[in-house]
């Protein structure tokens, strides 16, 4: 059993990991823009693709609603923003980071 859940705040701009139903790790991120908000619900991880650089960072992690996924970013300044199109950006090292923990079919759960 996959003992990792991921859970989004949208207002506070924060991802935590979570370990047996207990805070493991917690992160800055980036949320979607006004025009193009961050889908809350349930999802899951669905696929994991190492990026070589742009506009999605080191790594592009697939949620299961279509379109939309936790990645790195080529624009640090942005994290801590509302400015993507939907998608969780992340620093660089810290979805490196969160992709070498948590397994393909981990929970997302993306709230206010």
């Amino acid at each position: 059993m996959n003992p990792y859940e991921i859970y989004i705040s949208v207002k506070h701009k924060t991802l935590i990991l979570f370990k047996n139903q207990q805070p493991y790790k917690r992160y800055k991120i980036a949320t979607g823009a006004i025009l193009t908000p961050t889908p809350g619900g349930t999802y899951t991880i669905v696929n994991k693709d190492p990026e070589t650089g742009g506009p999605y960072g080191a790594m592009w992690m697939g949620l299961s609603a279509p379109h939309y996924g936790i990645h790195g970013t080529n624009d640090p300044s942005s994290i801590g923003h509302n400015v993507s199109h939907g998608c969780v950006r992340m620093h660089n090292k810290d979805v490196l980071e969160l992709a070498s923990i948590v397994p393909i079919g981990t929970k997302v759960h993306i709230g206010g």
